[in-house]
């Protein structure tokens, strides 16, 4: 596969795209990012590298890290993990109080704000250094140990984040929340201020295209049928209420963040990573899906 003819060809069809989205404001901090930024990196398992843009600058990975909490909570829980968050699509936007109200402050997966609540919560109760080891996990992924969060992320978004301190309170009211608010608020805001370049995400997502594998020294880093799990939920649920359009459009399990970020795998084939802060009105990166969608057309290979 000539990877790097058709991510050619896919920047110059994206300079020429027009768009109508706006970068994200809720979060001050991200309000001022340049809107022109945008990058590509596609890892293959088989034959490297390939990239264009700004793929080496870091950014925000937002709600991109639901992944990694996800995947560091299933390796320290067994099946109880489900008993406090469900695997179904919600239907409805990543901040939603409504649905929690009527099912009794369970929430409806991982990857919406009140599921990653709930996981940041089993990760405390489980680790002795959250965020130490949260990073460090990553660190394990990537093998770059320079990777940190964004003070100047962190803080913007805690002085917004309201809303998440609501869905905490309401699943505390049901008895799914275990340890203090201010400090699951704290940790969960701390995993989204992380940045990494859309090289280091592609990396850090190989073992989910790789059978739960680092490519680069074949550790085993979760067990393939965990990493199944969660490759089938980020299909479903990776894209708050447009899962179904990006399945629709491109065809892989991916994960998106308002920072700009969508990373998506090709079990077997590839992890790639775009980044371009011009979200659409469901908080996806509008060109990062139009770039994927392009991807798998070009190719000829989705998972269906």
């Amino acid at each position: 596969m000539q990877y790097q003819d058709i991510l050619n060809t896919i920047q110059l069809e994206l300079i020429s795209k027009k768009h109508t989205g706006k970068v994200a404001t809720y979060i001050p901090e991200l309000a001022k990012i340049d809107p022109k930024k945008l990058g590509i990196h596609l890892y293959c398992i088989n034959s490297g590298h390939y990239y264009f843009g700004d793929s080496n600058e870091r950014f925000s990975i937002q709600s991109i890290s639901k992944v990694f909490a996800l995947t560091l909570a299933m390796s320290l829980y067994s099946d109880e993990l489900f008993k406090r968050v469900d695997v179904e699509p919600s239907g409805d936007p990543f901040n939603s109080l409504i649905q929690l109200e009527y099912e009794n402050g369970i929430p409806r997966n991982p990857f919406i704000n009140a599921g990653a609540l709930v996981i940041s919560d089993m990760l405390i109760s489980k680790l002795a250094n959250p965020k130490k080891q949260f990073l460090e996990f990553i660190h394990k992924l990537t093998g770059e140990q320079s990777i940190g969060i964004n003070p100047a992320v962190f803080n913007s978004e805690k002085a917004y984040s309201h809303r998440n301190a609501a869905l905490l309170n309401l699943m505390k009211s049901f008895g799914n929340i275990k340890n203090d608010i201010e400090t699951v608020l704290d940790f969960y805001i701390y995993q989204c201020a992380i940045e990494m370049s859309c090289e280091e995400l592609a990396k850090a997502f190989m073992i989910y295209a790789n059978g739960g594998k680092k490519l680069s020294t074949n550790d085993q880093i979760l067990d393939p049928q965990k990493i199944k799990r969660i490759n089938a939920i980020m299909q479903t649920c990776g894209f708050y209420d447009e899962a179904g359009e990006f399945s629709f459009r491109v065809g892989l399990p991916g994960k998106s963040g308002v920072g700009g970020g969508i990373t998506a795998i090709h079990p077997g084939q590839y992890a790639v990573t775009v980044w371009s802060p011009i979200l659409n009105p469901k908080g996806n990166s509008e060109l990062g899906m139009f770039a994927l969608e392009r991807l798998t057309t070009l190719t000829g290979y989705s998972i269906f």
